[in-house]
């Protein structure tokens, strides 16, 4: 299978070889925070930024015609040639737990042809937890298959994951557990192997969600509007903070796990 002039299989071996090494770069900052402080701002910049430099340097020297994401990125038409392709990157998913030396945290690459997406990847460095997926193909966890929950009734052992302060927006009547691990790329990915039922994000972006998002479709989940409606993230590409909450789940239980939550007014 070709994506372009380059087969998907040396495209996606470089991700995953890239994104390996990456996290034996960043492994040097895991759990160095200051103790005192609940956001080590100093620690988080300099890691992305190390991380983010050495992912460049990986691409232009394998691909120097690529192009790497950034916040309102132009979407021109559509063209044959090798600029064609754009990565990206994301270094840090669940800083907090980084910084604290909480093994929940991770960094995705993504890339899009002609700005439709091909590939996508998740690394979790301190767990050796690689998840990854070609559009349309098989979603993997390292070697190993995996899809989405195939149970098709929520109830007490189910799970469902959610975001910072979801108490403070939703009341929930949700049966199961419900847990914030602090990393939305994690609880994707937990969705998408069938460990958690549902996910609940807010706030995210297009950089946070590009790899993800075709991990999930790949294991037979999808991202859903609040309404029930179809969620187009390349809607989204100029970077800017996604206001909505979006529920990801598989289809066929999008319903029942939607009539658990109701939105708090006051």
């Amino acid at each position: 299978m070709k994506a372009g002039s380059y087969p998907i299989e040396e495209l996606s071996q470089f991700a995953m070889d890239v994104i390996r090494r990456a996290g034996d770069e960043v492994q040097s900052y895991f759990g160095k925070g200051t103790p005192q402080i609940k956001f080590d701002e100093t620690l988080v910049t300099e890691a992305e930024i190390h991380l983010r430099d050495f992912f460049k340097d990986q691409l232009y020297r394998r691909f120097p015609e690529h192009q790497i994401y950034k916040n309102r990125q132009e979407t021109g038409g559509y063209t044959h040639e090798k600029e064609r392709y754009v990565w990206i990157f994301d270094p840090l998913d669940g800083v907090a737990n980084f910084q604290a030396g909480i093994p929940v945290w991770g960094m995705s690459m993504a890339l899009l042809d002609n700005f439709w997406p091909i590939f996508g990847a998740f690394y979790m460095p301190a767990t050796g937890d690689l998840f990854h997926a070609r559009a349309g193909g098989t979603a993997l966890w390292g070697e190993r298959k995996i899809q989405v929950s195939s149970q098709e009734e929520i109830n007490d052992e189910s799970l469902l994951l959610t975001f910072s302060r979801f108490h403070n927006h939703y009341r929930a009547a949700f049966p199961g557990k419900i847990r914030d691990f602090g990393c939305t790329g994690a609880h994707l990915c937990y969705v998408a192997m069938g460990r958690a039922e549902a996910a609940l994000i807010a706030n995210e972006s297009f950089p946070d969600l590009a790899a993800v998002r075709v991990i999930v479709e790949a294991a037979g989940g999808k991202i859903f509007k609040m309404d029930g409606s179809e969620f187009f993230l390349n809607e989204h590409m100029d970077g800017n903070k996604i206001e909505e909450s979006l529920l990801v789940v598989p289809p066929e239980t999008f319903a029942q796990v939607r009539g658990c939550l109701k939105e708090k007014t006051t």
